[in-house]
């Protein structure tokens, strides 16, 4: 389970005095607290990858604007926690893999068209959710779509 692991690597970083860790482990474990709290019951595999996913945007977000900002030292901070975080997540798919996913996706929806865009992504985010960048999803179900 999420929640042992953390635990864990937790312990690990004290040791270690690994600070960036440390404090990134933390994060994470506040984070699906707060969010066990609001969905109000123990949180599912699929509930604490929609939170490590939030927690990965979140510094994916911050990365950007701190490069905008100049802010080099921000920059390789948050970037050692986006290490930690995805340490955390799912394999990635490849982007063939990815590319086979979408077209089983398009086949599944019977989507043709540009304008049915919507049912492909309906059928296709939770086969893809945690493993895959949603705009690179979104970018080849476009390409496939005529």
């Amino acid at each position: 389970m999420l929640s042992d692991k953390l635990m864990d690597d937790m312990k690990h970083a004290m040791k270690e005095h690994d600070k960036v860790k440390l404090n990134t482990v933390r994060l994470i474990k506040s984070a699906l607290m707060n969010e066990k709290i609001k969905l109000g019951h123990e949180l599912t595999p699929d509930d604490e990858l929609t939170v490590l996913n939030r927690e990965k945007k979140q510094r994916e977000e911050s990365i950007a604007e701190f490069q905008k900002g100049h802010r080099d030292d921000l920059v390789e901070q948050t970037k050692a926690e986006l290490a930690v975080v995805e340490a955390y997540m799912p394999k990635q798919l490849s982007k063939a893999e990815l590319d086979q996913i979408v077209q089983a996706a398009i086949a599944e929806s019977g989507a043709k068209t540009k304008a049915e865009f919507g049912k492909v992504m309906k059928v296709l985010m939770p086969k893809i959710k945690g493993r895959a960048d949603g705009k690179a999803a979104s970018a080849l179900v476009k390409e496939h779509l005529e």
